[in-house]
């Protein structure tokens, strides 16, 4: 029983990391240093062994199921679990002392799941009800856990140490977490196939129009965490005040 919750917990935490980047790769020349990535060579060799495994497995699998999955299908896939994101999202709504946004989570939730045919059909967002998807990470940055180092996780994909462990806290909100074994592998590896496939057009933006693809990742994946910690208004840092100045 404890393997089988191990087991369950460490591959729930594929699936949201994964969204940022499995498809980035590159390597540049050594000396260039970033503040947040101070494990950058260790993180580059892993990046490449993600890109090997994306472009062997992930990306042939996802084409295949956008060819034979119906747009209005595979958007109803989408739709579906980002409805369940929003239970998650709802308890670390008032974990961060935000019980306005945590009633609207829950609204959403409740809108989607009765009229919305549980989540197949986004009704919540065609009426206005906004949407924030909040996640552990971002609760532990509002709690002043702001800053953390960079890391590339194998198989995984872009994250930070205080994102992977707030991923942790996640796994365990998540109702299909506590279904039955079946139920469970069966909706993980779907949404990771779904993902993947939400994910094909900006990946391939990212491949041709990135010089170091490793860095634009490393980059937009840092540069949204805070954004969202600070729900879209980050303070301005003195260095970026006086660079405009």
């Amino acid at each position: 029983m404890a393997v089988q919750m191990i087991n369950r917990v460490m591959i729930g935490l594929l699936l949201p990391l994964i969204l940022s980047g499995l498809s980035a790769c590159a390597s540049v020349p050594e000396g260039t240093e970033h503040i947040a990535d101070p494990l950058e060579g260790m993180n580059r060799s892993i990046n490449r062994f993600n890109t090997d495994f994306d472009n062997t497995v992930a990306k042939p699998v996802a084409k295949g199921y956008q060819a034979i999955t119906p747009d209005p299908l595979d958007r109803g896939f989408t739709n579906f679990f980002h409805n369940l994101a929003d239970i998650n999202s709802a308890a670390n709504n008032l974990f961060q002392l935000k019980p306005g946004r945590a009633i609207t989570d829950v609204g959403r939730l409740c809108v989607n799941t009765t009229v919305g045919l549980l989540g197949f059909i986004d009704v919540a967002s065609d009426i206005g009800i906004p949407e924030y998807k909040e996640d552990m990470g971002q609760t532990l940055g509002y709690w002043g856990y702001e800053e953390s180092t960079y890391i590339m996780l194998p198989m995984l994909g872009p994250s930070t140490v205080r994102d992977f462990i707030g991923k942790t806290g996640d796994v365990f909100m998540n109702p299909i977490y506590y279904t039955s074994e079946g139920i469970y592998w069966t909706l993980l590896v779907f949404r990771y196939v779904d993902l993947r496939a939400d994910l094909l057009r900006a990946t391939k933006v990212v491949e041709e129009a990135a010089i170091d693809p490793y860095a634009f990742v490393r980059e937009s994946y840092l540069q949204k965490r805070r954004f969202d910690i600070y729900d879209g208004d980050p303070p301005l840092e003195d260095d970026l005040l006086l660079e405009d100045f």
